[in-house]
């Protein structure tokens, strides 16, 4: 047993393994991951990355309430704890975290049973290079402009570079929208992976642990480099903001971008230009479309990289891929039950090397990065 960092641990419905030894949490999560791959690995021979045990996490979503600023509490979601400090946030997050409660106290907050009154959430995010705080608002509030003048007021001394002011329905439980502006500095963040430079939407899906993030993409890297790839293309699926296929546009001929969120497609578009990459491309499609691409029938080989949310890539999409049979999946995965049932579904497709990438400690959640190569 170990003893929680946390003082509002078993109340706060965020982490649910601090009381369990680090060494124990990685191993049970690698015990999970071999599970997934149905027997083909044994534990001791997965890869494991590992950074920091706490302080490490660059988002979190803070509801305001009466009390403040804090998170739903666990099997209550429609309470809140109210929390000063959050121990697997990073540093900054937390300074964040105390300006935004001394400003506002217990004020302009959203009643989640009434669906009434105005600020729902703040969305807080860093990188090594910005940050940003998203404060998500109640669009039918009758406060909304006294609120929004708080706001600016409060972006004046803030040490986010970044603030913003996003629009929700009340009935709505998001901490995201398309609808929202900045009062202060953009919508963009930066980070910088191995030497490259990433923007990235406030409002948009980014890596929460971007140690281990760089990790990944230097572990993928490595997978890629293995082969011969001069006149090969690269196919990103699900790409974001194109990190994957600019970091490993070197290795490759041509590189594919595909993702579906626009936002992420602009940024990547971005992200091309500003890291002068030549032979890359980014289309905003869902991944079920590469048909679309034009890469059925070409003679040069395909790899692939696809990093799909928790549900899993379609069976459409699945299809879509084996049909430019790739010589290398690089499947990227963040649910290992949904890795289990994927895997069956590539059918001449070998399990040459896995790795755990334990970008949530003191949680259940993990990432995986499992090498397929076609027999």
């Amino acid at each position: 047993m170990a003893t929680p960092l946390c003082p509002y641990f078993g109340k706060c419905g965020g982490c649910s393994a601090q009381h369990i030894e680090y060494s124990l949490q990685a191993e049970n999560k690698k015990n999970t991951l071999a599970h997934a791959l149905g027997g083909s690995f044994e534990p001791g021979s997965i890869q494991l990355f590992t950074g920091k045990e706490y302080f490490y996490r660059s988002r979190v979503d803070m509801a305001f309430h009466k009390g403040g600023l804090g998170f739903r509490e666990k099997k209550r979601w429609n309470e809140i704890v109210d929390v000063e400090q959050c121990v697997i946030a990073e540093e900054a997050i937390n300074v964040l975290i105390k300006e935004i409660r001394e400003f506002f106290g217990g004020n302009y907050y959203f009643d989640r049973k009434r669906n009434t009154g105005t600020i729902k959430y703040a969305v807080i995010r860093c990188s090594s290079l910005s940050s940003a705080v998203s404060f998500v608002l109640n669009k039918t509030s009758p406060d909304l402009k006294e609120v929004i003048a708080k706001i600016t007021s409060f972006a004046q001394g803030s040490s986010a570079e970044n603030v913003l002011v996003t629009y929700s329905a009340p009935e709505m439980d998001e901490s995201t929208s398309g609808d929202y502006f900045a009062v202060k500095g953009t919508d963009m963040l930066k980070e910088a992976f191995l030497g490259k430079t990433f923007l990235f939407n406030a409002q948009g899906f980014f890596q929460n642990n971007r140690i281990l993030a760089e990790k990944m993409l230097e572990h993928v890297h490595g997978l890629l480099k293995k082969h011969d790839t001069n006149n090969a293309a690269l196919l990103d699926l699900y790409g974001g903001v194109g990190t994957f296929g600019i970091t490993n546009a070197e290795l490759f001929r041509d590189v594919f971008i595909v993702e579906s969120a626009s936002q992420s497609i602009q940024a990547a578009e971005k992200n091309i230009l500003e890291n002068q990459i030549k032979n890359a491309k980014a289309f905003c499609l869902d991944a079920n479309q590469i048909r679309r691409l034009g890469l059925t029938g070409i003679t040069r080989p395909i790899f692939a990289v696809t990093d799909p949310p928790r549900s899993g890539m379609e069976m459409k999409a699945i299809s879509a891929l084996k049909e430019l049979k790739p010589k290398v999946i690089v499947y990227i995965s963040c649910n290992a039950l949904q890795l289990k049932k994927d895997l069956k579904k590539f059918q001449n497709y070998a399990v040459k090397s896995a790795a755990l990438l334990d970008f949530f400690p003191q949680t259940l959640h993990m990432e995986s990065v499992v090498e397929l190569e076609r027999a």
